[in-house]
């Protein structure tokens, strides 16, 4: 984005009011045993207009990253569930921003129909910039069973391969520590990923929230979340498994203070970047075109 553009492009989270089949009878109810969406979107559900959320969003970055161009990042919930005239209306609003780029599109893999694909492929072709985001957590059928998913691998890979067949950019959402997981898991579940063809990864440890089955689950003794070592081992294997043309968009995630239960850790990106001393938004050398190292401290690896 800096060399396309000559300056920093910065995402602005978008929450257009959607909800996820898992939560409204069509799959299912309550959603993820990990799902809180406000542990990802500290101001979902306030549903104010897109142009609305993009100005407040511009505002904010304009002073923490001096950003001056964006992608609308449509986030909370399932942001391709919906007709194609809604969304197109939804997307609309973001693009018709003169200083938006593009779109990321955060979705689950079972609601994203051949016209949504179109759609996009649609935008692209207009020279903006377009990313799918595809949260899969775990290739591992059991695994997403036991949280309640309600999808498997198969709805994940069938997608994903109808967006490249497109020539649509995919990002591919990873969760490490998910109940009953081991290192191996995440490591065999990113490999399938990469042997199907991915063109970005993000990565996650389980944190858990207020509100949530997994929380009842923690307090019960029945879940032990990932401790910072553990982590930071984890994701630096799945940085070095990454082939150099796959895009690293994040290493870890946080959660609002208010709603974390566990791990302790789990909050304190910001703090573990300026450990690094090195601002969040300058590359590091690394492996390939990777905007990343392995060759740094602990506490600086766990916020990238």
């Amino acid at each position: 984005m800096l060399r396309r553009y000559g300056e920093r492009v910065h995402r602005i989270a978008i929450d257009a009011a959607f909800t996820c089949p898992n939560r409204d009878g069509s799959k299912g109810r309550g959603g993820c045993s990990f799902c809180n969406n406000v542990s990802f979107s500290p101001n979902s559900r306030r549903r104010a207009p897109v142009a609305q959320q993009i100005a407040t969003g511009r505002k904010v970055l304009a002073k923490r990253t001096g950003a001056r161009r964006y992608i609308a990042y449509f986030q909370a919930y399932t942001n391709t569930y919906a007709d194609r005239g809604r969304l197109d209306s939804l997307y609309r609003q973001a693009l018709e921003e003169p200083d938006v780029v593009g779109l990321s599109v955060g979705t689950r893999p079972d609601c994203v129909a051949p016209e949504v694909l179109d759609l996009l492929c649609g935008y692209r072709d207009q020279g903006r910039e377009v990313w799918l985001e595809l949260g899969l957590q775990s290739a591992f059928d059991a695994t997403l069973d036991r949280v309640n998913r309600g999808h498997g691998f198969a709805e994940y890979r069938d997608t994903l391969l109808a967006a490249r067949q497109r020539g649509l950019q995919v990002c591919t959402h990873l969760i490490a520590g998910l109940p009953g997981e081991t290192a191996w898991h995440t490591r065999e579940s990113q490999q399938r990923v990469l042997d199907l063809g991915t063109d970005g990864l993000k990565l996650h440890p389980l944190h858990v929230v207020k509100g949530t089955a997994l929380a009842n689950d923690w307090r019960r003794g029945g879940y032990q979340p990932l401790s910072l070592e553990q982590y930071v081992g984890i994701a630096s294997d799945l940085v070095q498994m990454a082939p150099p043309e796959v895009l690293i968009h994040r290493i870890t995630g946080t959660a609002s203070s208010d709603i974390l239960l566990a791990p302790d850790w789990g909050a304190e990106k910001w703090r573990r970047y300026r450990r690094g001393h090195r601002p969040p938004w300058v590359p590091i050398t690394g492996r390939g075109n990777k905007a990343v190292s392995l060759h740094a401290s602990a506490t600086q690896c766990v916020g990238w």
